[in-house]
Protein backbone atom coordinates (compact mmCIF):
# COMPACT_ATOMS: atom_id res chain seq x y z
CA UNK A 1 0.00 0.00 0.00
CA UNK A 2 1.35 3.46 -0.74
CA UNK A 3 2.54 5.66 1.82
CA UNK A 4 1.59 8.56 0.14
CA UNK A 5 -1.64 9.98 1.40
CA UNK A 6 -2.53 11.60 -1.85
CA UNK A 7 -3.00 8.19 -3.43
CA UNK A 8 -5.53 7.61 -1.01
CA UNK A 9 -7.28 10.66 -1.74
CA UNK A 10 -7.27 9.68 -5.37
CA UNK A 11 -8.40 6.39 -5.33
CA UNK A 12 -11.27 7.76 -3.12
CA UNK A 13 -12.57 10.78 -5.68
CA UNK A 14 -12.03 8.13 -8.52
CA UNK A 15 -14.32 5.35 -6.85
CA UNK A 16 -17.10 8.40 -5.95
CA UNK A 17 -17.12 9.44 -9.55
CA UNK A 18 -17.05 5.96 -11.11
CA UNK A 19 -19.91 5.35 -8.58
CA UNK A 20 -21.52 8.18 -9.92
CA UNK A 21 -21.63 7.37 -13.13
CA UNK A 22 -22.53 4.21 -12.76
CA UNK A 23 -25.60 5.10 -10.78
CA UNK A 24 -26.44 8.43 -11.98
CA UNK A 25 -28.04 9.28 -15.43
CA UNK A 26 -27.23 11.69 -17.08
CA UNK A 27 -24.97 13.14 -14.78
CA UNK A 28 -23.07 16.50 -15.58
CA UNK A 29 -19.67 18.44 -13.78
CA UNK A 30 -19.62 21.83 -13.00
CA UNK A 31 -16.17 23.45 -14.11
CA UNK A 32 -15.40 26.84 -12.43
CA UNK A 33 -12.29 26.88 -13.91
CA UNK A 34 -10.35 26.97 -10.23
CA UNK A 35 -7.77 24.71 -8.97
CA UNK A 36 -10.43 21.98 -7.27
CA UNK A 37 -12.65 21.99 -10.41
CA UNK A 38 -9.67 21.50 -12.78
CA UNK A 39 -8.48 18.86 -9.94
CA UNK A 40 -11.53 17.18 -10.77
CA UNK A 41 -11.54 17.12 -14.69
CA UNK A 42 -7.97 15.65 -14.14
CA UNK A 43 -9.49 13.14 -11.57
CA UNK A 44 -11.98 12.11 -14.17
CA UNK A 45 -10.23 11.44 -17.48
CA UNK A 46 -8.14 9.30 -14.26
CA UNK A 47 -10.92 7.60 -13.60
CA UNK A 48 -12.71 7.29 -17.95
CA UNK A 49 -9.32 6.35 -19.56
CA UNK A 50 -8.45 9.89 -21.13
CA UNK A 51 -11.55 10.95 -20.93
CA UNK A 52 -14.71 13.16 -19.36
CA UNK A 53 -17.64 11.06 -19.97
CA UNK A 54 -19.81 13.51 -19.34
CA UNK A 55 -20.71 17.55 -20.12
CA UNK A 56 -18.96 20.18 -18.05
CA UNK A 57 -20.66 23.23 -17.40
CA UNK A 58 -19.41 27.01 -16.47
CA UNK A 59 -22.01 28.49 -14.65
CA UNK A 60 -21.17 31.34 -16.42
CA UNK A 61 -22.61 35.27 -14.92
CA UNK A 62 -20.33 36.99 -17.52
CA UNK A 63 -18.00 38.36 -14.93
CA UNK A 64 -15.34 35.63 -15.07
CA UNK A 65 -11.90 37.09 -15.07
CA UNK A 66 -10.59 37.23 -18.66
CA UNK A 67 -7.61 35.38 -17.57
CA UNK A 68 -10.42 32.60 -16.59
CA UNK A 69 -11.93 32.75 -19.55
CA UNK A 70 -8.64 32.15 -22.05
CA UNK A 71 -8.00 29.32 -19.56
CA UNK A 72 -11.46 27.70 -20.71
CA UNK A 73 -10.61 27.80 -24.49
CA UNK A 74 -7.51 26.37 -23.96
CA UNK A 75 -8.39 23.21 -22.53
CA UNK A 76 -11.57 22.32 -23.80
CA UNK A 77 -9.64 22.30 -26.74
CA UNK A 78 -6.83 20.36 -25.28
CA UNK A 79 -8.88 17.93 -23.41
CA UNK A 80 -11.49 17.59 -25.44
CA UNK A 81 -14.25 18.15 -23.50
CA UNK A 82 -17.96 18.48 -23.90
CA UNK A 83 -18.64 22.11 -22.80
CA UNK A 84 -21.73 23.55 -21.89
CA UNK A 85 -21.85 27.37 -21.31
CA UNK A 86 -24.94 27.93 -19.10
CA UNK A 87 -25.75 31.88 -18.37
CA UNK A 88 -26.70 32.60 -15.36
CA UNK A 89 -29.98 35.30 -15.02
CA UNK A 90 -29.78 38.49 -13.96
CA UNK A 91 -29.12 39.90 -10.44
CA UNK A 92 -32.60 41.30 -10.34
CA UNK A 93 -34.33 37.70 -10.30
CA UNK A 94 -32.38 36.59 -6.89
CA UNK A 95 -33.35 37.28 -3.48
CA UNK A 96 -33.36 40.89 -2.61
CA UNK A 97 -33.30 40.05 1.20
CA UNK A 98 -30.03 38.53 0.56
CA UNK A 99 -26.50 40.58 1.04
CA UNK A 100 -25.72 42.57 -2.41
CA UNK A 101 -22.49 40.01 -3.15
CA UNK A 102 -24.71 37.00 -1.90
CA UNK A 103 -27.04 37.87 -4.44
CA UNK A 104 -24.15 38.39 -7.21
CA UNK A 105 -23.65 34.16 -5.90
CA UNK A 106 -26.94 33.51 -5.87
CA UNK A 107 -27.09 34.16 -9.35
CA UNK A 108 -25.35 30.43 -9.98
CA UNK A 109 -28.06 28.73 -7.87
CA UNK A 110 -30.71 30.07 -10.24
CA UNK A 111 -28.56 29.41 -13.42
CA UNK A 112 -27.78 25.82 -11.80
CA UNK A 113 -31.48 25.32 -10.98
CA UNK A 114 -32.44 26.13 -14.40
CA UNK A 115 -30.08 23.78 -16.39
CA UNK A 116 -30.79 21.00 -14.24
CA UNK A 117 -34.75 21.39 -14.86
CA UNK A 118 -33.49 21.86 -18.37
CA UNK A 119 -31.86 18.89 -18.53
CA UNK A 120 -32.99 16.68 -16.07
CA UNK A 121 -29.60 16.05 -14.70
CA UNK A 122 -30.07 13.19 -12.08
CA UNK A 123 -26.47 13.69 -10.79
CA UNK A 124 -24.19 17.19 -10.56
CA UNK A 125 -20.31 16.85 -9.59
CA UNK A 126 -19.18 19.62 -7.63
CA UNK A 127 -15.03 19.81 -6.60
CA UNK A 128 -16.28 21.29 -2.89
CA UNK A 129 -14.41 20.72 -0.01
CA UNK A 130 -15.11 20.43 3.61
CA UNK A 131 -12.42 22.69 4.96
CA UNK A 132 -13.23 25.57 2.63
CA UNK A 133 -16.29 26.67 4.51
CA UNK A 134 -17.48 25.57 7.36
CA UNK A 135 -21.34 24.77 6.36
CA UNK A 136 -19.92 22.91 4.21
CA UNK A 137 -18.41 20.43 6.94
CA UNK A 138 -21.74 18.94 7.17
CA UNK A 139 -21.91 17.60 3.31
CA UNK A 140 -21.71 13.97 2.00
CA UNK A 141 -19.91 12.68 -0.87
CA UNK A 142 -23.29 11.89 -2.31
CA UNK A 143 -25.83 14.39 -0.75
CA UNK A 144 -29.67 15.01 -2.47
CA UNK A 145 -30.85 17.99 -3.22
CA UNK A 146 -34.87 18.19 -3.17
CA UNK A 147 -37.01 19.03 -6.41
CA UNK A 148 -36.64 23.12 -5.98
CA UNK A 149 -32.90 22.31 -5.28
CA UNK A 150 -32.61 22.97 -1.44
CA UNK A 151 -30.46 20.79 0.99
CA UNK A 152 -31.87 19.51 3.67
CA UNK A 153 -29.02 19.01 6.60
CA UNK A 154 -30.59 16.95 8.70
CA UNK A 155 -31.75 14.55 6.22
CA UNK A 156 -28.16 13.78 5.05
CA UNK A 157 -27.73 10.29 4.83
CA UNK A 158 -25.09 8.29 6.60
CA UNK A 159 -22.32 7.06 3.90
CA UNK A 160 -20.59 3.67 5.76
CA UNK A 161 -18.10 1.75 4.21
CA UNK A 162 -18.11 2.97 0.69
CA UNK A 163 -21.87 2.64 0.79
CA UNK A 164 -23.65 5.69 -0.49
CA UNK A 165 -27.41 6.66 -0.98
CA UNK A 166 -27.39 7.83 -4.54
CA UNK A 167 -31.42 7.69 -5.67
CA UNK A 168 -32.26 11.36 -6.08
CA UNK A 169 -35.31 12.05 -4.71
CA UNK A 170 -38.62 12.78 -6.58
CA UNK A 171 -38.12 15.63 -9.17
CA UNK A 172 -34.46 16.53 -7.23
CA UNK A 173 -30.91 15.24 -8.19
CA UNK A 174 -27.49 14.21 -6.13
CA UNK A 175 -24.72 16.68 -5.74
CA UNK A 176 -21.50 14.32 -5.78
CA UNK A 177 -18.51 15.59 -4.13
CA UNK A 178 -15.42 13.49 -4.65
CA UNK A 179 -12.95 16.34 -2.89
CA UNK A 180 -14.99 16.57 -0.09
CA UNK A 181 -12.16 15.09 2.59
CA UNK A 182 -9.52 17.22 0.72
CA UNK A 183 -7.75 20.21 1.89
CA UNK A 184 -6.47 23.50 0.29
CA UNK A 185 -2.96 21.73 0.59
CA UNK A 186 -3.79 18.40 -0.58
CA UNK A 187 -4.90 20.11 -3.85
CA UNK A 188 -2.15 22.29 -4.33
CA UNK A 189 0.35 19.33 -3.58
CA UNK A 190 -1.35 17.18 -5.80
CA UNK A 191 -1.64 19.67 -8.73
CA UNK A 192 2.07 19.63 -8.58
CA UNK A 193 2.82 15.84 -8.28
CA UNK A 194 0.19 15.26 -11.56
CA UNK A 195 1.54 18.28 -13.17
CA UNK A 196 -2.02 19.41 -13.47
CA UNK A 197 -2.56 23.47 -15.62
CA UNK A 198 -4.10 26.31 -13.16
CA UNK A 199 -5.18 29.66 -13.79
CA UNK A 200 -2.30 32.42 -13.80
CA UNK A 201 -4.17 34.33 -11.22
CA UNK A 202 -3.44 31.84 -8.47
CA UNK A 203 0.36 33.40 -8.39
CA UNK A 204 1.70 36.24 -7.34
CA UNK A 205 1.64 39.46 -8.76
CA UNK A 206 2.66 43.05 -7.58
CA UNK A 207 2.61 41.15 -3.51
CA UNK A 208 -0.82 39.69 -4.35
CA UNK A 209 -2.42 36.45 -5.39
CA UNK A 210 -5.94 34.83 -5.63
CA UNK A 211 -6.68 31.78 -3.05
CA UNK A 212 -9.71 31.50 -4.34
CA UNK A 213 -11.06 32.23 -7.90
CA UNK A 214 -15.02 33.56 -7.85
CA UNK A 215 -16.37 36.41 -10.18
CA UNK A 216 -14.06 39.51 -10.67
CA UNK A 217 -16.80 41.82 -8.89
CA UNK A 218 -17.07 40.13 -5.84
CA UNK A 219 -13.53 38.31 -5.53
CA UNK A 220 -10.28 40.28 -4.39
CA UNK A 221 -6.82 38.93 -4.06
CA UNK A 222 -4.69 38.46 -0.55
CA UNK A 223 -1.18 39.60 0.14
CA UNK A 224 1.22 36.95 -0.89
CA UNK A 225 4.90 36.36 -2.21
CA UNK A 226 4.05 33.02 -3.64
CA UNK A 227 4.66 33.23 -7.81
CA UNK A 228 5.30 29.64 -7.64
CA UNK A 229 3.37 26.47 -7.32
CA UNK A 230 6.53 25.49 -4.29
CA UNK A 231 6.10 29.09 -2.87
CA UNK A 232 2.27 28.27 -2.53
CA UNK A 233 2.58 25.09 -1.15
CA UNK A 234 5.16 26.20 1.62
CA UNK A 235 2.41 29.50 2.26
CA UNK A 236 -0.19 27.15 3.04
CA UNK A 237 2.04 25.14 5.48
CA UNK A 238 2.35 28.29 7.73
CA UNK A 239 -0.34 30.71 6.50
CA UNK A 240 -3.44 31.93 9.13
CA UNK A 241 -5.12 33.68 5.93
CA UNK A 242 -8.31 31.62 5.48
CA UNK A 243 -8.80 30.50 2.14
CA UNK A 244 -12.30 32.52 1.31
CA UNK A 245 -10.42 35.62 2.37
CA UNK A 246 -10.92 37.63 -1.02
CA UNK A 247 -14.85 36.24 -1.50
CA UNK A 248 -17.06 39.50 -0.62
CA UNK A 249 -19.68 37.08 0.38
CA UNK A 250 -17.72 35.48 3.08
CA UNK A 251 -17.72 38.93 4.90
CA UNK A 252 -21.46 39.74 4.87
CA UNK A 253 -23.67 38.66 7.29
CA UNK A 254 -23.05 35.32 8.93
CA UNK A 255 -26.12 34.00 7.89
CA UNK A 256 -26.17 34.57 4.36
CA UNK A 257 -23.52 32.01 3.11
CA UNK A 258 -25.78 29.29 4.80
CA UNK A 259 -28.85 30.54 3.36
CA UNK A 260 -27.29 30.48 0.03
CA UNK A 261 -26.18 26.51 0.65
CA UNK A 262 -29.92 25.87 1.94
CA UNK A 263 -31.06 27.74 -1.40
CA UNK A 264 -28.85 25.12 -3.46
CA UNK A 265 -25.63 26.91 -3.93
CA UNK A 266 -22.63 25.29 -4.38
Amino acid sequence: MSADPLDALEQHAIHVLREAYRRLQPLAMLWSLGKDSNTLVWLARKAFVGRVPFPVILLDTGNEFPEVYAFRDRYVREWGLDYVDAPCPPVEETDASLPPAARAAARKTLGLKRLIAQRRYAGVILGIRRDEQPVRGKERAMSPRDAEGRWHVRAQPTELWGHYEAAPPPGGHVRVHPLLAWTELDVWRYIKREGIPFCELYLARDGKRFRSLGERDITAPVPSGADSIDAIIAELASTRTEERAGRAMDHEREDAFERLRSAGYM
